[in-house]
């Protein structure tokens, strides 16, 4: 596990007070900052913090770590930004991985932007919606939708998405809205069907928990893109995230319903292998898209 994000994490959880503070402001589960907590204090052979259902207490040496921890964060920071003054220092192949929607529209769409940051890189991008092995298929990165389980794996909150059902005005209109989970089996639920896909049912959040509603309609596909323009044409209804209708809504063209039980946290995330030293190519390409997705309006026009 990488150094800078074990110091990174210890930092974070630190300064925030609580697991699940830093857990969001990272953008990751509390589980995965508790087992970098756990991998450094193995490493150094310490207990640096206290952990209790009260609360988190530095130790004495937490204290002390925590301040050259700070500092050597900064002086990372710092040589970062020295580097990034001087684009030409940036070079190489630069591969990326990412779902084939979101990424012709909101990845490799930003290509040459970034290109004219950095003249020296050169891009590479695989567009599929199956899941990659970033390692054994030679990618520096991937951008990844929802939760990053995998611990061998740094993720990066590039933008909050949430999954939520909708359909058009006119959908509705004929058909009804669904006021409860157990509605949808009344209703033409459009579904994706890749590496078993949405077969399981569609996920939600009830009384705190997650739940699966079994959906069936006449029509599936393992291309999100088809199955949007379905929804679209109101064919049917589906199970889409914000990032992809933001415009649709704002234009009245889309509706959502049963917001109440969306899952709160389905991610937009970028993600790269554990290392000691994360590229520079890979945190500036973060950087950049975390830049463009967090302007204001920018989903609207997307």
């Amino acid at each position: 596990m990488g150094r800078y994000v074990e110091l990174h994490s210890f930092v974070q959880v630190a300064q925030k007070g609580s697991f699940a503070a830093a857990a969001l402001s990272e953008g990751v589960t509390p589980a995965i900052l508790g087992r970098r907590l756990d991998a450094l204090e193995k490493r150094l052979g310490v207990k640096l913090m206290h952990r209790s259902t009260r609360g988190l207490r530095l130790t004495e040496l937490g204290e002390r770590f925590l301040e050259r921890a700070r500092q050597l964060l900064r002086e990372f920071d710092d040589v970062e930004a020295e580097i990034a003054s001087n684009s030409s220092l940036v070079k190489g192949h630069l591969a990326v991985s990412a779902p084939a929607a979101f990424g012709r529209r909101h990845v490799a769409a930003h290509a040459q932007g970034f290109l004219q940051r950095f003249p020296n890189l050169r891009l590479s991008f695989n567009l599929t919606d199956s899941v990659v092995d970033l390692v054994s298929e030679g990618f520096d990165m991937g951008i990844r939708i929802g939760e990053v389980r995998d611990p061998n794996y740094v993720a990066i909150r590039l933008f909050p998405n949430r999954r939520v059902v909708c359909g058009t005005p006119a959908y509705f209109a004929r058909y009804g809205e669904p006021r409860t989970l157990e509605d949808l089996s009344r209703h033409n639920c459009l579904a994706f069907t890749l590496q078993g896909g949405q077969q399981r049912g569609w996920t939600f959040l009830r009384d705190g928990q997650q739940v699966a509603a079994k959906v069936g309609g006449n029509l599936s596909c393992n291309d999100g893109e088809l199955l949007f323009s379905w929804v679209c044409q109101g064919i049917g209804i589906g199970w889409r995230s914000t990032w992809e209708i933001q415009g649709e809504l704002k234009r009245g063209e889309l509706v959502t319903v049963l917001d109440e039980f969306a899952l709160p946290e389905y991610d937009i995330q970028a993600v790269f292998p554990q290392q000691r030293f994360l590229p520079a190519k890979v945190r500036f390409f973060i950087d950049y898209l975390k830049e463009l997705y967090n302007t204001p309006g920018y989903w609207e026009r997307g």
